[in-house]
């Protein structure tokens, strides 16, 4: 009878132990990808759920968005300059059969194939585009990453450069760069503002000549500013008109 009774409590207790290692607590941001004797079953979750020892194993996977930091990069883009370049990215597994099945390890294969991805896309593109562009550049290294991980359960949301090294010389080479653009702007300006000063010179022309009182009132207006200086010195302009007549009687007295 006290055989009877242990036997009984061993198997209750093996019971209580089978039952206890079976259950499973999924946070709400967890599934469990469920295999019964190897082969695929369902996706569980989240909450409490069953899982037979022996029988069926499970591989819990995180739906929580993934920051993954790509190493930096040898680049060399279009223009043959050879630039070291690092960004970051934002993914998450929107299907854990997929994520499971389909790749041994996700977290890995996304970043290699992040890194061979950056490569490729900034190759294409000369060193002003990656750094006045990179928006754009960011919008077209998620597009191209994203399709690729669609077969693995994986939605790439977002991808950032986060720097553009450039070696000392090439610094020095943009800051050249820079500084005669500017200067090919100053010109451009200054030669814009002389043609700018030529055309109201001219319209002003035009409209002093329509009356000559404007032309006399004009004298009388600079001999006001010059007499305003500490100059000793000043010079009252003529017009041609009143000078002519004189210049001919003195040429006449001469002959």
């Amino acid at each position: 009878m006290f055989n009877m009774f242990n036997f009984g409590l061993g198997f209750l207790v093996l019971i209580a132990l089978l039952v206890m290692a079976s259950l499973r607590i999924l946070r709400e941001y967890e599934r469990g990808v469920v295999f019964l004797l190897g082969r695929f079953q369902r996706v569980k979750g989240p909450g409490l759920i069953v899982v037979v020892p022996g029988v069926q194993q499970m591989v819990r996977v995180d739906l929580r968005t993934v920051v993954l930091d790509v190493p930096s990069q040898d680049v060399i883009s279009r223009d043959n300059v050879s630039v070291k370049v690092n960004a970051v990215v934002y993914f998450r597994v929107v299907d854990p059969q997929l994520a499971i099945i389909q790749v041994a390890n996700f977290l890995e294969a996304t970043s290699q194939l992040a890194q061979t991805t950056l490569r490729s896309v900034l190759g294409k593109h000369e060193l002003d585009e990656m750094l006045a562009e990179r928006d754009k550049l960011n919008l077209d290294i998620q597009t191209l990453l994203d399709q690729q991980t669609d077969a693995w359960g994986i939605k790439v949301a977002n991808v950032e450069i986060k720097h553009v090294d450039l070696n000392e010389s090439m610094v020095r080479a943009i800051a050249q760069q820079a500084e005669a653009e500017r200067a090919r702007r100053a010109k451009v300006i200054h030669a814009e503002g002389e043609m700018q000063a030529a055309e109201k010179l001219l319209q002003a022309a035009e409209q002093l000549s329509k009356r000559t009182e404007a032309m006399q009132l004009r004298y009388l207006q600079t001999l006001t500013q010059i007499a305003g200086d500490k100059s000793s010195t000043i010079v009252f302009p003529l017009p041609m008109d009143v000078i002519g007549p004189i210049l001919d009687a003195l040429k006449k007295t001469k002959v």
